[in-house]
Parts: C-alpha cells; sequence; structure tokens
C-alpha cells in the first residue's frame, strides 16, 4: 500500500494559489488517469485504487497546510503504510519556479505543512516532491504570505504545467517500486 498525498489549502478561495502546488500537481496526475477523489474520511479527500497491481491512496488533506500531518497520519496508521511507501507532493520557495527535486527524508525546510507530517508521522523518512514557486522579490513575512496565497501568472501557469506533467511522471514511477534512490537519479 502507498500513500501519495497533495498538500493545500482547502477551499475556492484557496484554488489555484502557489501554495496548493501540491493540490494542483496531483489534481493533473488524477485528470491525465480518468481518477478523482470521491471519498472522505480522516479530514482528507482521497480515493484508492489498484494502480500497475499496487494498491494505492491518493490524498489531499482538508486540514489547512499547517495541519497536513492529521490527515496523512490517520490514513498511514489506518492503512498500515510504512513511512517509506508515503509520497508527499508540496510547494517549495527555495526552489526556482516549476523546479522539482525528490527528497527520500529530511528536515521540513521552514514548510509547515512538511514540519506537520514529521510530528504527527512522529519520523522524517517519507518521500516528498517538492515542486518549486520561488522566493517573492521583496522578502517580508507580509510579502511571502502574499506570495504564497496569490495565483500563478499565464507565463508562471506555463513553467507549472510542464512541472505537473513531470509530477506524473514521478507519480507513475513511484507507484510502480521505484526507490527513492533511483527518483533522484531520475528526476533531480
Amino acid at each position: 500500500m502507498k500513500i501519495i498525498a497533495g498538500l493545500g489549502n482547502p477551499g475556492k478561495k484557496y484554488d489555484g494559489t502557489k501554495h496548493n502546488t501540491g493540490f494542483m500537481a496531483l489534481d493533473h496526475y488524477l485528470q491525465e488517469n480518468n481518477l478523482s477523489l470521491e471519498r472522505e474520511k480522516f479530514e482528507g479527500k482521497y480515493t484508492k485504487q489498484k494502480i500497475a497491481g499496487a494498491d494505492v491512496i491518493l490524498l489531499e488533506p482538508q486540514t489547512f497546510m499547517n495541519d497536513s500531518g492529521r490527515s496523512v497520519a490517520q490514513f498511514a496508521r489506518f492503512f498500515k503504510v510504512d513511512p517509506q511507501d508515503i509520497l508527499i507532493i508540496h510547494d517549495d520557495m527555495d526552489m526556482p519556479l516549476g523546479k522539482i527535486r525528490i527528497r527520500a527524508n529530511g528536515k521540513s525546510g521552514g514548510h509547515n505543512g512538511i514540519k506537520s507530517i514529521i510530528r504527527d508521522l512522529g519520523t522524517n523518512d517519507f518521500n516528498r516532491l517538492k515542486i518549486g514557486i520561488r522566493h517573492p522579490n521583496n522578502v517580508t513575512e507580509a510579502s511571502v504570505v502574499s506570495w504564497v496565497l496569490s495565483q500563478f501568472n499565464t507565463e508562471q501557469k506555463t513553467l507549472m504545467d510542464e512541472a505537473f506533467t513531470t509530477a506524473s511522471e514521478v507519480i507513475t514511477d513511484f507507484i510502480a517500486g521505484k526507490n527513492s534512490q533511483y527518483l533522484m537519479n531520475k528526476y533531480n
């Protein structure tokens, strides 16, 4: 069993914002594969599918970003999923817009959603698919909040669509059982 969770904030107000990059990447994969998140449980929208012979939960926590761990940990405990079989998709301000990076484990890098998952899973030993949204030009706390909650412009959307296509390939390889080292070598 594997869990693939895209992070974001629930509600129309946050649709298409940079902080919802994880939701958008997972939505891209779902759309490509004619799937939808038709069920709700443990504060998340999800679907459980058999894909390429593997049981997979595709999840979007409906807690706010900073509490994403509550939903992810409940799914992991209920379905008895090892942390190494979890892939979290999220935005990363420390990377250029649209750049993709895979990590097998590590610290939160200041990302509150990842902090929450580390806290609630009790480990940092899970996989991350980070998608760059870059820093705003003038870095203050207010500008950072404003940046992550702003929409992508047309040029940025083009870069992000390319990133989401690559993210779908990463998801496909993860489901097929490719290990984190293989994923890092191929996509980083």
